[in-house]
């Protein structure tokens, strides 16, 4: 399909599953992907609000980047008292680093904003296997036999994720009348470069003028959390290396995890360093997060890599 089929049906989508009563919620990563949903936006002309969920681990130049756009909204996750949500304090309370199977730092930082809004996203099926499988133009996480039942009442066509949501890729009323229902009570997701390729991406944006998250042009290929294990230990490693203060803030955090341990006595790490280590692979004995080997933690040697001030 051309590309400027796929921008016209887009377009129409966004018009077509616009609220009434609210903005969309407009998923703003400061990567290529969430730049063409913002233009998509403008060009429909539909109401929408841009908001960029503060992580605390974007590189300095995607939160340059994303503060130079106009009108985007920075959104600080909050634990119940009111305090801010950091990777710092999930760390923490998690008593682990985040990993490729134990991501609570999207679920926490990212996947909690915009809640009982309909929320827009630049996620694409090409971008990963997972989202090929379980990605479509409209996804609805939350109350599956409600959900579904209503889908089946109405006649819409759908199928159930991993996650017991639905996807929908059809733009009929049907649809349109899922989403208006479903909503206010889960999490609604529309995603209207579903299908579109790495090169469509570009091809627009340069067509518009954009030139992207200044990353881009220093050879990265995807935008994303400085340290994310998704990348692959290589990827990691190298991150680390361009921006050493991140390392010295995950090595604090995880000196803090080990004292902050509900069990001490089956924590096999003794540092921060240790578990930077077998964090990023340069550990391959250590396996697995405990063992039933005990060793007691030294306090001397979590004090002694405590770079930073406090967090």
């Amino acid at each position: 399909m051309m590309l400027s089929k796929k921008v016209d049906i887009a377009i129409e989508q966004l018009k077509m599953y616009e609220p009434e009563t609210e903005p969309y919620y407009l998923c703003y990563s400061g990567g290529k992907d969430s730049d063409c949903i913002r233009i998509l936006a403008a060009l429909a002309d539909v109401k929408h609000e841009i908001v960029h969920n503060l992580t605390t681990v974007d590189a300095p130049e995607t939160m340059q980047y994303i503060k130079s756009i106009s009108n985007v909204i920075i959104d600080k996750a909050r634990y119940p008292d009111g305090t801010h949500k950091t990777m710092w304090n999930l760390i923490v309370k998690n008593h682990m680093p985040p990993k490729r199977d134990a991501r609570y730092c999207c679920s926490e930082l990212k996947e909690q904003g915009g809640k009982y809004r309909i929320k827009l996203t630049g996620v694409r099926r090409a971008e990963s296997v997972n989202r090929n499988k379980n990605g479509g133009f409209i996804k609805i996480i939350g109350k599956p036999k409600t959900t579904q039942k209503y889908a089946a009442e109405v006649g819409a066509e759908y199928e159930v994720t991993k996650q017991v949501g639905l996807v929908m890729n059809c733009d009929n009323d049907e649809s349109r009348r899922v989403v208006e229902l479903c909503y206010r009570t889960t999490s609604t997701m529309i995603n209207p470069i579903i299908d579109w390729t790495e090169s469509d991406v570009w091809e627009f944006l340069h067509y518009y003028g954009c030139q992207g998250n200044p990353l881009y042009q220093c050879g990265m290929k995807r935008i994303g959390c400085i340290g994310c294990p998704m990348q692959g230990y290589n990827g990691m490693k190298s991150e680390f290396e361009k921006y050493p203060i991140y390392r010295n803030n995950y090595l604090r955090a995880f000196n803090r995890m080990l004292a902050n341990m509900p069990n001490k006595s089956n924590v096999t790490w003794r540092t921060g360093l240790d578990v930077y280590k077998w964090w990023v692979g340069d550990d391959p004995d250590q396996l697995s997060l405990f063992d039933n080997v005990v060793e007691a933690v030294s306090y001397t040697h979590l004090r002694a890599h405590e770079t930073l001030s406090d967090l």
